[in-house]
C-alpha cells in the first residue's frame, strides 16, 4: 500500500529543492506555475527530480500536463502502482 502522505512530503521536498522555496511555502493545491513561479526549464527539472526520488519513470508528455502540487501526487503514485 503506497503512503500518500509519505509520497505528498517527498513531492514537496523536490518541489522545494528544484524551485528553491521553502516547504513550508508549498501547499497540495498550488500551481507550479502561478503560485510556485516554475518556468519551462523547472518542468524537466521538476519530472526528473521526481523520477529519481520515487526511482520511476514519467511520461514526459503527460508530466508536463500535471498543473498542481497534488496532481504531481496523484501522478506519481499512479507510477508507482503500475511499478508494484
Amino acid at each position: 500500500m503506497i503512503d500518500r502522505e509519505d509520497v505528498q512530503k517527498r513531492v514537496m521536498k523536490v518541489t522545494s529543492q528544484v524551485l528553491k522555496t521553502k516547504e513550508s511555502e508549498i501547499g497540495p493545491e498550488m500551481n507550479f506555475v502561478f503560485d510556485l513561479g516554475a518556468e519551462s526549464i523547472d518542468s524537466i527539472a521538476l519530472v526528473a527530480g521526481y523520477e529519481k526520488e520515487f526511482n520511476i519513470e514519467m511520461d514526459e508528455d503527460s508530466a508536463f500536463e500535471v498543473q498542481t502540487v497534488e496532481k504531481a501526487v496523484d501522478y506519481i503514485i499512479d507510477c508507482l502502482e503500475k511499478k508494484e
